[in-house]
């Protein structure tokens, strides 16, 4: 079995719990303005590797992630692309007792039966969801993201009724998802999901721009600035729901 990866990192400590494995998937279909890793957009780019390639090199660093109560995530791109690679992906981690989680924004999800099998297959071995939600209002993420949020919202709706763990991420952009209204309608809908357990609000940030410039891609946001302190407090304690 192979897959096509971007790049790994090997110290990750924003990922999911403790110090993670990264595997950057490549491929997406979503386009995000704000997305600081376009490069892994382009499907059938990047670094063809097995599983057994990739098992050796997460071995190599097992003793490290594992004492600080790590594990393996795959984020990407859009991981859920190459759902059955990462099937027996995470079956062989599982059998070394490490904990995976997927980084997804679900951007690929299909209820397609085919689909649903192997993401059926795919959640037996997955111990957390880090789910992104970019934008709840369907209009707005249509244009930050270029597609439709439908298959998104269904997707988080999926992984409630599997009761698969789940912390969803947020990033915050001003004057395009830093909007009161459209958090609270996010808040209702994370409400509705009662396998939710955290909610990240991530500061927008252009660390990624270079990475457009070099692909010859216009950016957008080039002006917007990240959330001051207060609208980060303010989006944490709407999506927390805290009085």
């Amino acid at each position: 079995m192979k897959g096509r990866i971007h790049s790994v990192e090997t110290f990750g400590t924003v990922d999911g719990p403790g110090v993670r494995y990264i595997v950057f998937m490549q491929g997406c279909l979503l386009r995000c303005q704000f997305c600081h890793n376009p490069d892994t957009w382009k499907i059938g780019d990047g670094k063809q590797v097995t599983v057994d390639e990739l098992i050796s090199d997460i071995e190599s660093y097992l003793p490290f992630f594992k004492s600080k109560n790590g594990g393996v995530t795959v984020s990407g791109g859009e991981p859920l692309l190459q759902a059955k690679f990462l099937v027996e992906l995470f079956k062989e981690l599982k059998k070394r007792g490490i904990h995976t989680a997927i980084d997804t924004s679900g951007g690929c999800f299909s209820h397609s039966p085919t689909f649903l099998k192997t993401l059926d297959e795919l959640m037996e071995v997955t111990d957390l969801v880090l789910l992104d939600l970019k934008q709840i209002n369907p209009e707005k993420h249509v244009k930050l993201t270029g597609l439709s949020n439908d298959h998104i919202l269904d997707f988080a709706n999926y992984l409630a009724e599997k009761k698969m763990p789940v912390w969803v991420r947020h990033v915050l952009i001003p004057e395009v998802t830093d909007v009161d209204t459209d958090l609270e309608k996010l808040s209702q809908f994370i409400d509705m999901l009662p396998n939710v357990e955290k909610v990240e609000v991530l500061p927008y940030h252009q660390l990624g721009v270079y990475k457009w410039e070099a692909l010859g891609l216009e950016y957008t946001l080039q002006d917007t600035k990240p959330p001051t302190k207060e609208r980060i407090a303010n989006a944490e304690r709407i999506l927390a729901r805290e009085s």
